[in-house]
């Protein structure tokens, strides 16, 4: 009986097998990589805002306490947004007649907030708890970064379920002394590790890796 195919149709058909495997690897890929990126992210990417705040000019130039402003961190879920009297606190004498403040004195004229644009904003179907990171041991730093250097606000961490994890299964790794949680340059004086294990024991911290921990 003659041959019906071409010899060369076994090698079209290897290839074209391979060739689908490896297309369909590098799309995975490709969606794995976009998905981490500062595209879907917003990593590392300063958010715009109505009044383009400074972080570093008002923490690390004039000194001021990220509790002064987040007044809620340590004993609510919410870190708190402060609110246009915190701000003209300042500015009733201090820049008082600065355009790029316009908009802090008109909400503070009108009662009407600010619109802020949440840098760090958690979807709906995670819950997050600023209070008991905070007293457990856990600094702003190890989520938020370097604000104090930060001339705009900019998200530091992914925010993904993987970079939670990482804290909630190793805690040592990042816990340090409570009365250190707002230092934003701290250093440990020891190994880290020796310390985040004596902590850990010392605060109770438990290694909640449970989804219901988070998703509620």
């Amino acid at each position: 009986m003659a041959q019906i195919f071409h010899p060369s149709t076994n090698t079209i058909s290897r290839v074209s097998i391979f060739g689908a495997i490896l297309l369909v690897a590098l799309v995975l890929w490709l969606f794995v990589v976009i998905q981490r990126s500062s595209y879907v992210t917003q990593a590392e990417v300063a958010r715009p805002q109505p009044v383009q705040f400074s972080h570093k000019h008002h923490v690390s130039g004039l000194g001021i306490d990220c509790r002064y402003c987040h007044t809620s961190v340590e004993v609510s879920p919410f870190a708190g947004i402060p609110p246009t009297k915190t701000c003209m606190n300042c500015h009733f004498q201090i820049w008082a007649d600065s355009p790029m403040l316009e908009p802090v004195r008109e909400s503070y004229r009108t009662g009407q907030s600010i619109p802020w644009t949440r840098v760090h904003d958690l979807p709906d179907f995670s819950y997050f708890n600023h209070s008991i990171h905070v007293n457990k041991g856990f600094g702003c730093v190890t989520c938020h970064g370097r604000v104090d250097l930060m001339p705009l606000t900019w998200r530091e961490q992914s925010l993904l379920m993987e970079w939670c994890l990482e804290c909630h299964r190793e805690p040592e790794r990042f816990v340090r002394p409570r009365e250190h949680v707002f230092a934003m340059a701290w250093q440990p004086a020891e190994d880290q590790l020796t310390m985040g294990q004596r902590l850990v024991q010392e605060y109770y911290i438990e290694k909640l890796t449970s989804c219901s921990v988070c998703h509620r």
